[in-house]
């Protein structure tokens, strides 16, 4: 019980820390070998359970299918080593993530909607829907580039690991509006992928913005 109270009283905070080490961990890392077959199902282990929080007291069908979920992503890189055809299995993963943090972003969305008072729930569930997007952005990317392997230039297939983290850069690029151009969408698919995204990215942001100055007003207004 005292873990449970713990997971949904920090669930915004836990959340947060386990998207940045999940799309950034490799910042420390120099072994992709490593990464792909250790660090990896840690990561989603970490995630998964960053994540109980989130879904406490949302009812019996939201748990049910964020545990399905989670036992997927968390198995998907454990059978990695055993599959013969691995670029359909990286397909298959991948739309399998997307929907993962899809039904994730969701619970963020109608939370950062509710509430009128600005708290560091808020905030936390700020960020953790900004790097929410990062993380489906970066795995629908990924399928596109499974599904197509002319669809990116410049995208690393040294390994699963090498190509997972192109795209998360590719993702950050994009939502940050950096663009430098190292890595490009080649085909109609995922230039429009990449616009949308972009699209997504701004709206947001200025949507977010909206929202917490909404809400610091309401408690101006109370106070």
């Amino acid at each position: 019980m005292a873990i449970r109270a713990f997971l949904h009283k920090r669930k915004y905070e836990l959340l947060l820390f386990a998207l940045i080490q999940h799309l950034y961990i490799a910042i420390v890392l120099t072994d992709l070998p490593f990464y792909t077959k250790v660090i990896w199902p840690i990561n989603m282990l970490v995630l998964g359970v960053a994540s109980i929080g989130v879904f406490l007291k949302k009812g019996k069908w939201k748990n049910t299918a964020r545990n399905l979920l989670f036992i997927l992503v968390f198995a998907l890189p454990l059978g990695l080593p055993f599959v013969a055809n691995a670029t359909l299995f990286m397909e298959i993963a991948s739309i399998i993530y997307v929907v993962f943090f899809v039904f994730i972003f969701w619970e963020i969305i109608r939370f950062l909607i509710k509430p009128g008072y600005v708290n560091l729930d808020i905030i936390s569930a700020s960020a953790c829907g900004y790097f929410l997007l990062i993380e489906m952005c970066a795995f629908l990317m990924q399928f596109l580039f499974y599904h197509n392997s002319t669809s990116f230039t410049n995208v690393s297939t040294a390994s699963t690991a090498s190509t997972y983290i192109d795209f998360v850069y590719y993702s950050t690029i994009t939502f940050t509006t950096i663009g430098y151009g190292d890595i490009t969408p080649s085909t109609h698919h995922t230039k429009l992928a990449a616009s949308l995204f972009g699209v997504i990215g701004q709206f947001y942001s200025v949507v977010l913005i909206g929202i917490l100055i909404s809400k610091f007003a309401a408690n101006q207004e109370k106070k």
